[in-house]
């Protein structure tokens, strides 16, 4: 009789653990089957129940298996408190024998990137998200999106 309501407990103290902030943002956004061109700009604006609010900002992508390209350059924009910043990034998506990094089921895969491991989040400050590869469209590239994790729960 003790067993069954230990076990209960103890999963519910590790749901309990999971539960998002109040102050976590993630946001996708979907790619036109037409692909993503170079003018593309996707923004997002977040919304949490505080106007400012510190923690980890990463970026996300959803590819699929028919991706042609074993990276991606990004350009993340976004509002520090010395104005406006654009950081740069070539996400690796995968290895030199085309093994993809990110995890999936069937042909798409998600792989993460840290943007900002302080970022500070000002309610309703758009993060602009473009690509800036060689290439005027990319193809196979099917989500792109920001999670955002409040210094409240990155201590857990």
């Amino acid at each position: 009789m003790r067993k069954p309501i230990l076990i209960s407990t103890a999963i519910l103290l590790c749901l309990g653990a999971c539960v998002p902030g109040h102050n976590d943002y993630s946001r996708f956004q979907n790619i036109p089957d037409t692909g993503w061109r170079y003018n593309d700009t996707i923004t997002f604006i977040p919304e949490t129940k505080d106007s400012i609010s510190s923690g980890l900002l990463t970026l996300a992508l959803r590819h699929s298996n028919d991706y042609l390209y074993s990276n991606l350059w990004v350009e993340v924009s976004y509002l520090t408190e010395s104005g406006q910043k654009a950081d740069t990034m070539n996400i690796a998506l995968a290895d030199i024998y085309g093994h993809w990094y990110g995890k999936g089921l069937g042909t798409s895969f998600q792989i993460q990137d840290t943007v900002s491991t302080s970022y500070r989040m000002v309610k309703g400050s758009p993060i602009k998200v473009r690509h800036i590869m060689r290439t005027d469209t990319l193809h196979d590239i099917e989500q792109v999106g920001i999670i955002f994790i409040s210094s409240d729960n990155t201590n857990r």
